[in-house]
């Protein structure tokens, strides 16, 4: 069994949706002064390099506590129907139907969270996902991650737990993604791809002679 590895944000769409989610909270005006510029800020400090993302994850489900589940994700499907379905990459679509064509099990890996990771799901015709869960308790969410946060070593942490339970070796791995956050798991994967790639990935990628596609065609 072989595998292909999706990330969302800038891969798979061509936009971060968790960006365009903060803007539409602020605009519905369900985001306090004070929570937008703490979300400005820990993402400031984490392109910097000062604060890991690990911490800024965490800060931002924080921010969540006490929101019932069932609301958070009706207006998460509006959400992804009105500003994230239209930036859907055409050259995800054809990689996907590629390896379907192939045998393969297409699975998205994001940070995101179960909700829209639910709806990029059915979206591409994926068989699966590894996403940060979010816990909920008795229908609210009670501000915690559970488990993993699937980003940086966490993506990989948690690729190497799938795979093992379904009897899939990491040479046998396509992963396509935009981030030098993902290095930890393009290293380990047989087949690293990348798309769009930010400055540190596009560097990475000359240097060791990475592919990189245009999914925007």
């Amino acid at each position: 069994m072989a595998l292909a590895l999706y990330d969302l944000d800038r891969t798979a769409l061509a936009v971060n949706s968790a960006t365009l989610w903060v803007r539409r909270q602020w605009r519905e005006d369900r985001l306090s002064t004070g929570n937008l510029v703490r979300a400005g800020w820990w993402l400031s400090l984490y392109r910097l390099g000062v604060m890991h993302a690990d911490r800024a994850l965490h800060e931002a489900v924080a921010s969540m506590e006490g929101q019932p589940e069932a609301e958070l994700a009706r207006r998460t499907g509006i959400f992804w129907d009105e500003e994230c379905l239209h930036t859907v990459r055409p050259g995800a679509r054809r990689a996907v139907e590629r390896h379907r064509s192939l045998g393969h099990r297409n699975v998205l890996s994001t940070s995101s969270s179960p909700w829209i990771s639910r709806l990029a799901v059915a979206e591409l015709g994926l068989d699966d996902y590894l996403c940060t869960e979010i816990e909920v308790v008795d229908g609210l969410l009670t501000g915690r991650i559970a488990g993993t946060p699937n980003f940086g070593q966490g993506k990989l942490t948690r690729l190497q737990a799938f795979a093992a339970q379904r009897g899939i070796a990491l040479e046998d791995v396509w992963f396509y993604t935009d981030s030098a956050a993902d290095l930890p798991l393009m290293l380990a994967v047989g087949h690293p791809v990348c798309i769009a790639p930010d400055p540190g990935l596009a560097r990475e990628a000359r240097r060791r002679g990475w592919p990189i596609e245009d999914w925007d065609r």
